[in-house]
């Protein structure tokens, strides 16, 4: 059964899907991981997040995710604010974190079955998902059972049980091999071209065109070097 994508069609430029990003900040205890953010991402487009481990790349994309609060800014989807319960935006959302977000003691397609419920997907998807991540073989087996990078495939196999418009992903080659990887990368670029939009903090080239945000440029400290010449200036 060949997986067929479902596109995310836009009536007007006034209706095109976008995300918009305005001055975000975020705290972890008392240190800002980051501050005046901005961005904006359009339909059928990929931003890739970039920096070192504790830049925030996985605090931003729970943000976006609606799994936490930024500590100031506004989010915007579709040209309406974002309120803080992240209503709105995280019913257009899948997050794919680095938890497989599966039951262990289940098989594959009982915990991809529960993820179309929960997800208001269809379970004529499942084996069609199952597919395309190679999982066939594998959909009797409970999660526990199977590898890191099978663990991985199942996760990301959750994308495709439900259409949403907006892919979160958090270093999603991780334990993935090299097949995989290009399957996962052959998954990104059909969402994009039929106006989906990706939003992928990642480590590891993918081969896909976006958009670099580095998040070290949104540090405070880097606000203050640009901004103050002396400083910018030292040594």
């Amino acid at each position: 059964m060949m997986f067929h994508p479902t596109k995310h069609p836009t009536s007007s430029p006034k209706a095109r899907t976008t995300l918009n990003a305005q001055a975000l900040a975020c705290r972890r205890g008392q240190r800002f991981l980051f501050a005046g953010l901005d961005f904006s991402l359009e339909h059928g487009r990929i931003l890739i997040l970039r920096g070192p481990n504790g830049s925030g790349k996985t605090s931003l994309l729970r943000l976006l995710a609606g799994l936490s609060r930024p500590e100031a800014g506004q989010l915007f989807w579709c040209g309406m604010a974002v309120p803080p319960s992240g209503a709105g935006l995280s019913e257009q959302v899948h997050y794919v974190g680095h938890s497989s977000g599966m039951k262990a003691a289940f098989s594959v397609t009982d915990n991809l079955r529960f993820w179309a419920r929960y997800l208001g997907g269809a379970e004529d998807r499942l084996e069609a998902s199952l597919e395309a991540l190679d999982l066939e073989a594998l959909a009797h087996l409970p999660v526990g059972a199977l590898s890191a990078g099978q663990q991985r495939r199942v996760s990301l196999a959750r994308l495709l049980v439900a259409p949403r418009p907006l892919w979160l992903l958090d270093e999603p080659t991780v334990a993935l091999d090299s097949d995989n990887q290009h399957r996962l990368t052959g998954l990104i670029q059909t969402h994009v071209q039929n106006g989906g939009m990706a939003v992928i903090a990642t480590h590891t080239p993918l081969g896909v065109d976006g958009a670099n945000l580095d998040l070290r440029d949104f540090q405070p400290e880097a606000q203050h070097m640009a901004h103050d010449p002396l400083l910018a200036f030292e040594d």
